[in-house]
């Protein structure tokens, strides 16, 4: 079900809106990875399956026992796995279009948050305009991310126990996906449509999807519903644990109630048990570690940090078989070339999420000044990267650091842009606590500076004084859609945001191959 490669594309994501938010003044290679990403969602190996597993599957009848945990018992054999997409079954028929269809619910779910990530991080409206999607017998459809997000709230809306996302399955993963992608589109574009996920998870997710017992004690989650059958399929509470990341920023006493009884489920926050896990893919305890910390739950965090620093694999190489070995990445167990995309970039949120509400804040909180305040450009990413870059708007200076993001290109002439400034003439530049004269204005509002590619401290004086500082994310509540306008330091220490940025272009082949 995860082996589709758009599942490496969406959540490759995630850690380039958690990096803009540590270095906002510097956000131009994040933005140029999440267009890579999502230009290669509009292809057809991004919606291979719902262009190729078409009618139901007719391997029903051959599949392998390991299946039978995804299929009702009394279906076996008649009924499609999890995964199957089944276009073209009735009553829908052929749907050529992955995102104006009935079912392929997952599809447009993740490409909504993709897009909104892009929006939060860029301020840019280069997925607001018309661009061609993939469909059946390379046919292509013009979409917007704003029709995108239309299109699904209004579908949304005609059937409260959600959309389909493989036909005949709705899935509380999935759909907590898209109701996330639908509040941070809000967020960013002005739309208004997540209101079809809070009456979802009123009218169907507590009624439908989990299962309660006399004294409100939740006893389980689906793991799918069949609304044509009217079946559940999964009784654990184990269940609950894969959608609760993306229901905490919508829901967070939802999504904390998911998390606590899934671990609990399994022993994972007892701290007088093993950590039992059998399975080499981590994706189940990488999740229950982001939310141990994300809810403050330290035993859980630490017994789960423990077991996954013991399969992690984690490593430096050169994606090009040379020597700059400045790509990082976790192999965990598989024995592979490379580190597998969605596994490594989950599991690197963990050095960008600085502390309790952190993932939630990221979805719930705006940041719009950062488009207007002074910003680096034009940096020779892959050679010269920043690990720091905010205003101290108190002070009127830019704080920079930079770091060779290739390892041969150290010492390196080089050069970067700095735009949005108040008055270019009257700048001052330091560069490691000298005065640095190796630059010129451009134009009234940007400047050129000549460096070279390495570890430097810049302090630019530009005269900038927006919003008062204060660290990221730090605001008396994390309701949905509130707003901030800081543009502040992050906490992050450099070593963790240069291998978190490293790992995202491992997991980016895109990026890996980047001149």
């Amino acid at each position: 079900m995860l082996s589709f490669a758009r599942f490496d594309l969406s959540e490759s994501s995630y850690g380039l809106l958690l990096l803009a938010r540590k270095t906002p003044a510097w956000r131009e290679v994040y933005t140029k990875i999440l267009d890579e990403l999502i230009r290669r969602h509009t292809t057809f190996w991004a919606a291979v399956d719902w262009l190729t597993k078409l009618g139901p599957d007719p391997d029903r009848a051959r599949y392998p026992k390991a299946y039978r945990g995804l299929i009702p018992k009394d279906l076996w054999g008649n009924y499609d796995v999890p995964g199957w997409t089944a276009n073209g079954i009735e009553p829908w028929g052929l749907q050529p279009d992955p995102i104006g269809s009935t079912g392929n619910l997952f599809f447009r779910g993740f490409f909504t948050l993709m897009l909104a990530i892009h929006r939060a991080v860029s301020g840019e409206a280069t997925w607001d305009k018309p661009f061609e999607v993939t469909g059946l017998d390379d046919r292509t459809f013009a979409w917007t991310h704003r029709g995108i997000a239309e299109y699904l709230g209004n579908q949304w809306a005609g059937v409260p126990h959600g959309p389909h996302c493989e036909n005949t399955k709705i899935w509380p993963f999935c759909l907590s996906a898209a109701g996330l992608g639908l509040q941070l589109t809000d967020l960013t574009l002005g739309t208004r449509t997540h209101w079809v996920y809070d009456r979802w998870v009123e009218e169907a997710f507590k009624k439908k999807f989990m299962g309660f017992d006399q004294r409100g004690r939740l006893k389980w989650v689906a793991f799918y519903y069949d609304p044509l059958l009217d079946r559940v399929l999964g009784d654990r509470r184990i269940f609950g644990l894969f959608p609760s990341i993306y229901v905490v920023p919508q829901n967070r006493e939802l999504g904390e109630l998911l998390y606590r009884n899934a671990v609990a489920s399994v022993g994972w926050d007892k701290r007088w048990m093993p950590v039992l896990y059998n399975g080499r893919d981590p994706r189940a305890l990488t999740m229950g570690f982001l939310m141990a910390r994300e809810y403050g739950d330290h035993t859980t965090a630490r017994r789960l940090g423990r077991k996954l620093a013991s399969m992690e694999n984690a490593r430096f190489f050169d994606a090009d078989g040379g020597q700059d070995a400045d790509e990082y990445g976790y192999f965990f167990q598989y024995g592979e070339r490379y580190p597998r995309g969605q596994e490594s970039a989950l599991y690197m949120l963990k050095n960008l999420l600085d502390g309790e509400g952190e993932w939630g804040r990221a979805f719930g909180e705006q940041d719009t000044e950062k488009f207007s305040a002074p910003t680096v450009s034009d940096a020779e990413y892959p050679k010269l990267g920043f690990s720091v870059a905010w205003n101290d708007s108190a002070r009127g200076v830019l704080q920079l650091e930079s770091f060779a993001a290739t390892s041969s290109a150290r010492g390196d002439a080089t050069r970067f842009r700095v735009r949005n400034l108040p008055d270019a003439h009257s700048v001052q530049v330091r560069r490691d606590d000298q005065i640095h004269q190796s630059w010129r204005a451009t134009d009234s509002n940007s400047i050129e500076i000549e460096t070279v590619v390495g570890d430097h401290r810049y302090e630019i004086v530009t005269g900038y004084r927006g919003a008062q500082p204060t660290r990221p994310g730090k605001t008396e509540s994390n309701k949905t859609n509130s707003t901030s306008t800081t543009i502040a330091r992050p906490r992050t220490s450099m070593t963790d945001i240069v291998t978190a940025a490293s790992t995202v272009a491992a997991a980016c082949p895109c990026c890996a191959s980047a001149d």
